[in-house]
């Protein structure tokens, strides 16, 4: 399959563009993502011509106002380079279906970045770096991840779900608009979603109906939005239970009373935590390759992800 293109802080890939002239290379991102994911190196520092050794910057509160100065020079103030860098940047931007970020970054970080008081001492908050802030603001749709939280199994897992879901969506829908692409790319996503949320799941629902008579392009937009704010949120085991057990009710008229027996035992395993999620997923994709239909079988919750990634070896 080609690969998906994803923009990436360029110290991630070990590119020494940080203010000590050094890197944080990502093994995970260079040695396992890499196989699927184009990488779009970016350093906003550097775009905006800062050199690599470089005095750091942080984020201060001025006033109510979120600026990116020099630590030891406050007069040297990034903050509007930043936010301009950030709106050239956005249409180079245009193909990408993710965004991994380095934390702590104040250009960059997600989430969490520390903020300060004019006088040096922290200011009690935080925010986002204004690069990313800026990025964000202007797609939110875009998933978006700081490399360290990939060592959280469940963060990993979601991000690279929204990611390819992201990218089934440009090219199934974006690519040729039509309210027939649509409906069948919900039809596909159907209860992928209903794992992340039951009661987005009714939303979208309602979105390909239409009933309110939206425009095609308004439609998907909005359906584009909502389907990405609902995959953000993290499947837990119960609502992964609940969809298993939808989908095994397309099967039970073929299973055997031992097959379906086994079946439900593994789904129950996995949701008191004895087994992980790939065991009843690995048994339901077995019996429906038998028993299936084609409308069960091209579910999107089937494969979301190459299982080669291992991802729900670990949730």
């Amino acid at each position: 399959m080609k690969k998906i293109p994803i923009a990436i802080s360029s110290c991630l890939l070990g590119n020494k563009v940080r203010f000590d002239g050094g890197h944080k290379q990502s093994k995970y991102c260079l040695d396992t993502l890499n196989d699927w994911f184009e990488y779009q190196p970016i350093c906003p520092e550097m775009g905006i011509g800062m050199p690599a050794p470089r005095p750091p910057i942080r984020l201060i509160d001025d006033e109510g106002d979120i600026r990116v100065v020099q630590v030891d020079d406050q007069s040297f103030d990034v903050t509007d380079e930043l936010k301009a860098y950030a709106e050239n940047k956005l249409p180079e931007l245009d193909d990408i279906c993710g965004y991994i970020v380095i934390r702590n970054s104040p250009s960059c970080g997600m989430e969490r970045v520390k903020v300060y008081h004019k006088n040096g001492n922290p200011a009690g908050k935080s925010d986002r770096g204004v690069y990313i802030k800026e990025i964000m603001k202007s797609r939110p749709e875009l998933p978006v991840e700081e490399e360290g939280r990939l060592q959280d199994v469940k963060l990993r897992e979601n991000f690279i779900t929204r990611v390819f879901a992201y990218q089934d969506f440009k090219d199934s829908v974006k690519d040729k608009p039509s309210v027939d692409a649509l409906v069948k790319f919900h039809s596909r996503y159907k209860y992928l979603v209903m794992a992340h949320n039951y009661a987005d799941y009714k939303k979208l629902g309602q979105l390909v109906a239409n009933n309110d008579g939206l425009e095609l392009s308004e439609l998907i937009a909005n359906y584009e939005l909502a389907l990405m704010e609902c995959l953000k949120k993290i499947a837990n085991p119960k609502s992964h239970s609940n969809v298993l057990y939808h989908i095994l009710g397309y099967l039970k008229e073929d299973l055997q009373p031992e097959a379906k027996k086994e079946l439900v035992n593994v789904i129950e395993q996995y949701r008191n935590g004895s087994l992980t999620l790939i065991a009843p997923v690995t048994l339901l994709n077995h019996y429906i390759k038998q028993y299936g239909n084609d409308y069960i079988a091209q579910q999107a919750y089937l494969n979301p992800h190459p299982i080669e990634l291992g991802l729900r070896n670990y949730i």
